[in-house]
């Protein structure tokens, strides 16, 4: 696969792993309900986010609240605000810098700028990957810490939502999409910045002759 066939599809997997993070950090399914034990009521069950709480009942109704401040979140969810933030800002500049220097496209008419350009952007996706990975692992870790604990009442334990798998799913696609650009993003060899100008030795060594 040439080099504009790689930047084709890193750009599908950066944008597909955009839309992942955005799912992550705007739906509230980091948490949900657990019916274990005696928790045999599966009439209402709740959902936990990053921006809100809400509570869904079997008849499809939903009641959502945000939350009352940011003091009260647990550390792993303040992290997981500002992680998937940044990680969503990261991951559009390094897709719009893909498309502006890759080989499919003419914004840029320098050949020799645009390698560099689509590994700062490789670079840029492995962050946004790493960015989003971290806050969803510390998340589910603290999940299933709390949810194997026997000291914690079974109608309080939670398990693992949708948005968790999500953002695994989403990190993964944004590392193998940077993790192409770094490795198929080289400058060319030959390049004009180092070609070597050779002249003809047949006019300087010519004797300069007068003729009347």
């Amino acid at each position: 696969m040439g080099t504009a066939g790689v930047q084709i599809v890193s750009v599908s997997l950066g944008v597909l792993g955009l839309i992942g993070v955005i799912i992550c950090c705007a739906i509230p399914r980091w948490k949900v309900t657990a019916f274990t034990g005696a928790n045999i009521v599966t009439a209402v069950s709740n959902e936990e986010g990053l921006w809100m709480t809400c509570v869904v009942q079997s008849t499809g109704q939903q009641q959502c609240k945000k939350y009352d401040s940011l003091l009260v979140l647990a550390s792993d969810l303040q992290a997981a605000r500002a992680m998937t933030i940044i990680s969503s800002m990261l991951c559009t500049l390094s897709i719009l810098m893909l498309f502006c220097g890759a080989d499919f496209t003419t914004c840029i008419e320098n050949e020799d700028v645009k390698p560099k350009i689509s590994l700062v952007a490789g670079v840029g996706l492995l962050l946004a990957g790493l960015l989003v990975i971290i806050p969803v692992s510390w998340s589910a870790h603290n999940i299933v810490q709390k949810f194997n604990n026997p000291l914690v009442h079974s109608n309080s334990k939670m398990e693992l939502g949708a948005c968790i798998f999500v953002g695994w799913g989403a990190g993964v696609v944004l590392l193998l999409a940077g993790g192409l650009l770094c490795c198929f993003s080289r400058p060319k060899s030959g390049s004009s910045g180092g070609t070597a100008k050779y002249y003809s030795n047949s006019a300087a060594s010519a004797p300069n002759k007068n003729y009347v």
